[in-house]
């Protein structure tokens, strides 16, 4: 089993920055496919980034490419997700998630963290 446990969210005002950590146990991220999914109230759980098990490809969704930098750190079994010029539409829980192939939607996830919150003000 791996477990998954985000932090670093919060209330930050329109333009500002957040970063995201998502801490693994139980198996080792160079064995897993990684990545940040996001739902916001009312809305269905959305992809945002990834990166493939190598670590070496990450992959975005148009609406945060050139704005969010997902990172991993397989030493220290961590993930991260910075986020830029943070946009009130950003504002969700943001979910950490893993699995053995990809993670390029909801459907490809095996381990979801419990999520961490980040409201963005206008």
């Amino acid at each position: 089993q791996v477990q998954l446990v985000e932090s670093g969210g919060g209330l930050v005002q329109s333009g500002g920055s957040l970063r995201l950590s998502c801490a693994a146990s139980g198996r080792t991220f160079g064995t897993l496919a990684t990545g940040w999914f996001r739902q916001a109230p009312g809305k269905e759980r959305e992809f945002v980034a990834r990166l493939s098990r190598s670590g070496r490809l990450s992959y975005y969704a148009d609406s945060v490419r050139g704005r969010f930098t997902i990172s991993g750190d397989n030493a220290k079994n961590m993930v991260y997700l910075q986020m830029n010029s943070l946009k009130p539409e950003d504002t969700a829980v943001y979910y950490c998630a893993a699995a053995t192939t990809t993670v390029r939607k909801v459907d490809d996830v095996e381990y979801w963290g419990k999520g961490t919150l980040v409201t963005v003000s206008s």
